[in-house]
C-alpha cells in the first residue's frame, strides 16, 4: 500500500525552541493541506543542531521537553509527526506524535565522535529500536549515525519503511556518498529509506538539506534541491502489517484520490555545491548573529575580491562594505581593480591610504624587514577593525586555506575579523570559484563581480617593492597538492615521498604547517566545505616537537 509522506527540510536556529517551533508548525500545516500521513523532520530540529555543551545544561533539556510537548498538543488530526528533540539524560531523540500526544520516543543508538562530532560527550546513547504501525504500515526509526552502521536489529523486525532524520553537514562530494548508503540500507531491509536533512548554517557547519527518497531496490524515487528550504511530499509504495510494532498507532489502510508526482532535482556541480555552501553559511552566521552588514579589506587581489562576491550574494550590494588601505608599497592597479568590483557591483566602497598611520607608527618605533611589513598589516587590521566598531558592521577574514595551512599571515592584521569565509577552500579553488562565479554572471546576463585583472595577476601581499606571494611560498598549484595530502589525508614524510613529492619542497611545507598551528588557534570561524577542515576536523597541539622527518 501507499503511504503518503513529507519531508520537511528546513533551516532551524540552536537555541531558538520558539522560533524553530514555529517553522515546524507551518510544516505541519502545509503537510496536512498535501494530505500527508506522515510528516518527518530532521534531526533535533525543536533545539537546532548540534547543541554541544548545551546539551548538558538541565534548564535546556527541560525546555526542549516543554517545547517538544508544546508542539505536540498542537498538532491534531490523522497526520503523524516525527519531531527531533534533545530528551533528558541527556539523549539526542524523537517523539512520534499523534493527535496531540507523544505516542513513542527513539533515542539515537549510535553517537559520531569523529570530525566535528562530539557526541560521547554530550549524549547517552539508546539502546532499543523503535517500530510504529501507522495506517498499517510498520515504520521503523534510525536518526543519522544509526544509518552509518549495521541496520541488522531494524532488518530483524521487517519494517515497511524506515525514516531517518539527519543533521548531516554538508562536504564536497558528499551527496554521491549519502545517496550510496541509503540505496545501501533501502536494499539491507529490504524496504523504502525516507531521509531527510536540515539545511542552513550553524557556527562553522552548513547543512545542504539533499533529502532523498528511496524503494527497497534502491531505486530512487524522490530527492530535494541542494542548500534549499523544502517540504516535499511522496507516495511511498510500502508493505503491510510486518512486523510486531512497539506501538500501534493506526491499522487502517489510507487511500488517496490523487497521486503525488516526486520530484528527482538536478544535481549541483562541484563548484555550484561550494559556492551555495559559502554562501549560506556566511548568510546564516551573518542573519543568525544579528548582524546587519559586513566590513572587508578589498586590496584588488583574488581572496577579497572573491569574499566580496560571497558576501554580495548572501546579504545583498547594499549591506557589503568594501575598505582599499593602499600603502606606499600599493600598485596603481591594486585601487583600480577594487574600485572595477564596487562598480561593477554596487557594493559600498571606500578609500582609506595607511601611508600616514604607518608612519606615525614608524616616527615612534624602529622597525624593519618583516617587523615593518606585519605593521602595515596591522594597521589595515586596526582600521577595520575601527570602522567595525563605528558603524556596526561584521569583520570578514579573507584568507585561504593554503595561507592558513602555512601561516602566510599576520596576527591582529590580515587575520582580523569576525568570520573567514574561504577558510577551507584553498588558492586553487578560489581561482576555480571565482571564474565559475564570473561564469555564472555572463550566463545570467550580468557584469561578472570579480575582475579579470584580479584572477589573472601574481598575487602579491604588497607590504614591499614588487612583492610576490611566490617569493616566500611554492607554486599555489604545487602547494595546495602537497597541502591536500598532508593536511586532508595525513600523509606523512614518507608516504608524501612515495606520492612523488620532492624531499625539500615536503620538509619545507610540513615545517610551515606544523609551525602554525598556534595562528590558526587564533583565526575566525569560517565555512566548513571540505572533509577535513581547521578547527573541530583538525585538532593538534600548538606545543610539540614531533617532527614528521
Amino acid at each position: 500500500m501507499k503511504l503518503r509522506v513529507a519531508l520537511a527540510q528546513i533551516n532551524p536556529t540552536v537555541g531558538d525552541l520558539a522560533g524553530n517551533a514555529g517553522l515546524i508548525s507551518k510544516s505541519v500545516r502545509d503537510a496536512q493541506g498535501q494530505g500527508a500521513n506522515l510528516i518527518v523532520f530532521p534531526e533535533m530540529i525543536v533545539t537546532g543542531y548540534p547543541v554541544e555543551d548545551l546539551a548538558l545544561r538541565p534548564s535546556f533539556q527541560a525546555a526542549s521537553i516543554k517545547a517538544v510537548e508544546e508542539i505536540a498538543a498542537g498538532i491534531t488530526g490523522d497526520l503523524v509527526a516525527v519531531v527531533g528533540y534533545l530528551d533528558k539524560g541527556p539523549k539526542n531523540a524523537v517523539a512520534v506524535i499523534h493527535e496531540g500526544k507523544i505516542k513513542a520516543r527513539y533515542v539515537k543508538r549510535h553517537l559520531p565522535n569523529y570530525g566535528v562530532f562530539d557526541e560521547f560527550r554530550n549524549f547517552v546513547a539508546g539502546d532499543q529500536t523503535l517500530v510504529v504501525r501507522i495506517h498499517g504500515v510498520d515504520v521503523a526509526v534510525a536518526i543519522c549515525e544509526d544509518i552509518w552502521h549495521s541496520l541488522e536489529t531494524i532488518s530483524e523486525r521487517t519494517p515497511g519503511l524506515l525514516v531517518v532524520p539527519n543533521g548531516s553537514p554538508f562536504e564536497r562530494n558528499k551527496d554521491d556518498v549519502r545517496l550510496a548508503l541509503v540505496q545501501k540500507r533501502a536494499q539491507e531491509i529490504g524496504a523504502p529509506v525516507a531521509y531527510v536533512n536540515m539545511t542552513g548554517g550553524q557556527d562553522d557547519l552548513v547543512f545542504d538539506g539533499d533529502s532523498i527518497v528511496v524503494g527497497k531496490d534502491g531505486a530512487v524515487i524522490a530527492r530535494t534541491a541542494q542548500f534549499d528550504d523544502q517540504l516535499i511530499v511522496v507516495d511511498i509504495e510500502c508493505a503491510e502489517g510486518s512486523s510486531r510494532p512497539d506501538v500501534v498507532i493506526s491499522e487502517e489502510q489510507t487511500s488517496h484520490a490523487d497521486s503525488v508526482a516526486p520530484a528527482v532535482e538536478t544535481r549541483l556541480s562541484n563548484e555550484a555545491e561550494m559556492w551555495q555552501g559559502l554562501v549560506m553559511g556566511l548568510r546564516d552566521y551573518v542573519g543568525k548573529n544579528g548582524f546587519k552588514s559586513v566590513v572587508l579589506g578589498l586590496s584588488g587581489g583574488i581572496d577579497s575580491a572573491l569574499v566580496a562576491a560571497i558576501a554580495i550574494d548572501a546579504l545583498g550590494a547594499k549591506r557589503v562594505n568594501g575598505v582599499a588601505m593602499p600603502s606606499k608599497y600599493s600598485s596603481s592597479h591594486s585601487v583600480e581593480d577594487a574600485q572595477t568590483l564596487a562598480d561593477a557591483t554596487g557594493i559600498h566602497f571606500r578609500t582609506t591610504p595607511i601611508a600616514p598611520m604607518v608612519d606615525a607608527y614608524m616616527a615612534n618605533l624602529v622597525l624593519n624587514g618583516l617587523a615593518e611589513e606585519n605593521l602595515q598589516a596591522r594597521v589595515r587590521g586596526t582600521t577595520l577593525m575601527g570602522i567595525s566598531n563605528q558603524e556596526g558592521h561584521l569583520v570578514l577574514a579573507t584568507g585561504n586555506k593554503s595561507e592558513l595551512a602555512v601561516g602566510y599571515s599576520t596576527l591582529y592584521g590580515d587575520a582580523v575579523g569576525g568570520f573567514a569565509p574561504i577558510k577551507d577552500i584553498y588558492k586553487t579553488d578560489v581561482w576555480a570559484l571565482a571564474r565559475y562565479r564570473n561564469a555564472v554572471a555572463v550566463e545570467r546576463g550580468q557584469t561578472p563581480p570579480i575582475p579579470e585583472r584580479s584572477i589573472t595577476k601574481e598575487p602579491s601581499a604588497e607590504l614591499r617593492p614588487d612583492q610576490k606571494d611566490s617569493d616566500s611560498l611554492p607554486d599555489y598549484e604545487l602547494l595546495d597538492q602537497v597541502l591536500r595530502a598532508y593536511v586532508d589525508e595525513d600523509h606523512g614524510y614518507q608516504v608524501l615521498l612515495a606520492d612523488g613529492f620532492d624531499p625539500e619542497l615536503v620538509r619545507r611545507v610540513i615545517s610551515l604547517v606544523d609551525k602554525a598551528e598556534y595562528k590558526r588557534r587564533q583565526y575566525p570561524p569560517g565555512t566548513k566545505v571540505s572533509a577535513r577542515a581547521f578547527g573541530k576536523d583538525r585538532r593538534l597541539p600548538m606545543t610539540s616537537r614531533w617532527n614528521e622527518q
